[in-house]
């Protein structure tokens, strides 16, 4: 488990789990039980509408809380003061597909790329994401890309059941003006959400799939390195996010991730 201790990420979370429970409320509160009271509809959507909001949770607190792929630090300090004078000459050290981070001063292995807010090399790294409060890299891009997948299936829900609530009005929640009138703010402050989230969430989730199917990720993509892979099949890329399990299980939050394995360098100390 890990957490970033960064001021703007902690408020993205607390907006972010804000917004759901107060979807959660709306959707709740006042639409299944003002306008669904007499509906045999109305246990179903409570049921349905709670496992999405359970399932975004699980998957959100997974990519918060999940080591994103951190390359560990050497138990020995190193010593790296002839690559910073090397650096400063403009020559570079070169171990195969290695690479070292001047900052964390250690080795780093092929893709791996350094975090200014969480101070450490992640492998695979994507970006770093304020909504996660955490990296998106190898360990936890599965988890996060859950999270929106299931806020843009909340938002179609909620704008669906705001939109049945107009179109089949419940002629016995219209006799009280005031809670009428509660009812529709809620209800166009929730329409408003549900269209602003998931247009930015769909947004968010073209842009990971074209990283993933395309095999580079977004810090690749700045940096202009180009992919590695070009000629995997798309289906084994998915399988290197999701898992090997079966295609039918990638939505469930649970950790099935088979992690890379990477030789470290050889050092001239170790020889």
């Amino acid at each position: 488990m890990t957490f970033v201790r960064d001021p703007c990420g902690i408020v993205c979370l607390l907006v972010t789990y804000l917004a759901v429970f107060y979807a959660d409320y709306v959707v709740m509160r006042w639409i299944i039980l003002q306008t669904m009271q007499t509906s045999i509809w109305a246990p179903l959507h409570v049921v349905l509408f709670n496992t999405v909001v359970f399932l975004l949770g699980m998957s959100h607190l997974k990519a918060v809380l999940s080591d994103p792929g951190t390359v560990p630090l050497p138990l020995n300090r190193l010593d790296f003061s002839d690559l910073h004078a090397n650096q400063k000459n403009g020559s570079n050290h070169d171990h195969g597909e290695w690479t070292v981070c001047t900052r964390c001063e250690t080795y780093r292995p092929p893709r791996a790329h350094h975090c200014r807010i969480c101070k450490r090399c992640i492998r695979r790294m994507d970006h770093h994401c304020p909504w996660i409060n955490n990296c998106v890299g190898e360990r936890n891009q599965k988890f996060f890309l859950q999270f929106l997948v299931y806020v843009g299936i909340l938002s179609l829900y909620s704008v669906g059941l705001v939109l049945g609530s107009w179109i089949y009005p419940c002629e016995e929640c219209n006799a009280n003006i005031v809670e009428s009138q509660t009812r529709m703010l809620h209800s166009v402050i929730l329409l408003l959400e549900s269209a602003l989230f998931g247009l930015f969430v769909l947004a968010i989730m073209v842009d990971q799939m074209h990283a993933i199917l395309y095999d580079e990720t977004a810090v690749e993509a700045v940096q202009q390195k180009g992919s590695y892979r070009p000629n995997r099949r798309k289906l084994n890329l998915l399988a290197d996010v999701f898992g090997r399990g079966h295609p039918a299980c990638w939505l469930m939050p649970c950790t099935n991730f088979n992690s890379r394995k990477y030789d470290a360098p050889l050092l001239s100390h170790d020889v």
